[in-house]
């Protein structure tokens, strides 16, 4: 089955005070239909601006698509029109945004932002988007829908602010959804209720999802694939198995030993890797990942390492990844 979306070579730039700042560089990933993968780095590693160029909403003028193709079934999303991508947004395409507090509109009701969706993309009539959005609000698990919408988003909980966010991405049933960080600033037990719920939503649906996160735990329970970014590079991709049991870059490895376990010994200190990420105005002249690398040799001053094949399903961009 061909890939639902095809990311080649993707570079996207935004002028700064400062200069030219090179936001993504050379990232390609795909993402198969009805699967879930995962793009994981630190903050400022170019995730959310991966989805923002998909979506053909990064701040004009200053952000633009320098070179690259995004294919979504066969279109390239980088010569189509704007009114081809609105047709797209929202109806092919969701986004679940990252900021449930400021990603709805405080001044319309819950109903209006709904059924807006629908009267874009469908010749659904007043009173078949009305309750195509109570249907959507209960799929979502929000309780009394009727009574949600004609609401406003501050008379809501953050949790069920993002309820209502993937309600708006779901609506008109797309093929893919792009979650950017979908629970950040919710409590652990929303967090997991969140997750479950775009889980089974995924399953009904047969959608993809582009899963954008920071947190490697959120990855293990979703994911069938992961892709790790690093200063705006791709520096390993593969199956969750792969990049779990099988870390290869130095980077990813460090990633997985920071994160806290049951079976530590109590008093054992948290591992984190040394160093700071280099400003993208400043980036160093080969592997950007050198000043903090354990595995790290004289070739990594002078030269960017590709990505190189561990198997036909694992990748790594790293001169040195052969070194136990």
């Amino acid at each position: 089955m061909p890939n639902l979306l095809e990311i080649h070579e993707l570079v996207t730039e935004f002028d700064t005070d400062e200069g030219v700042v090179r936001a993504v560089d050379q990232v390609s990933f795909d993402v198969k239909p009805g699967a879930t993968l995962g793009l994981v780095g630190e903050s400022g590693c170019g995730k959310s601006v991966t989805a923002l160029s998909i979506m053909q909403l990064l701040p004009n003028p200053a952000g633009r698509i320098v070179s690259g193709n995004i294919f979504f079934q066969g279109l390239d999303l980088t010569h189509l029109s704007i009114a081809e991508m609105e047709n797209l947004r929202g109806n092919e395409i969701g986004m679940v945004f990252q900021e449930p507090m400021t990603a709805l509109n405080p001044v319309q009701t819950i109903g209006r932002q709904l059924t807006e969706v629908l009267h874009l993309h469908t010749d659904q009539n007043d009173a078949s988007a009305l309750q195509a959005a109570v249907e959507i609000l209960e799929k979502v698990g929000i309780p009394s829908p009727e009574i949600r919408l004609s609401e406003y988003p501050h008379q809501l909980s953050g949790g069920m602010r993002q309820r209502v966010l993937i309600a708006i991405a779901l609506v008109c049933s797309p093929s893919l959804l792009i979650a950017d960080e979908p629970t950040t600033a919710l409590d652990v037990t929303i967090q997991a209720q969140i997750l479950d719920l775009i889980e089974n939503l995924q399953k009904q649906l047969g959608m993809a999802v582009l899963m954008i996160t920071h947190d490697l735990g959120v990855i293990a329970e979703t994911c069938q694939d992961v892709v790790v970014m690093y200063a705006g590079k791709v520096v390993e991709k593969g199956s969750v198995f792969d990049i779990f049991d099988h870390p290869k870059h130095p980077y990813t490895q460090g990633l997985l030993r920071s994160i806290p376990r049951l079976d530590s010994p109590a008093k054992s200190k948290l591992e984190v890797i040394d160093g700071m990420v280099p400003g993208l105005l400043d980036l160093p002249s080969g592997c950007r990942f050198q000043n903090r690398c354990p595995l790290k040799i004289a070739q990594c001053e002078n030269t960017s390492p590709g990505m190189e094949f561990v198997n036909s399903n694992h990748q790594v961009s790293c001169l040195n990844w052969k070194n136990p």
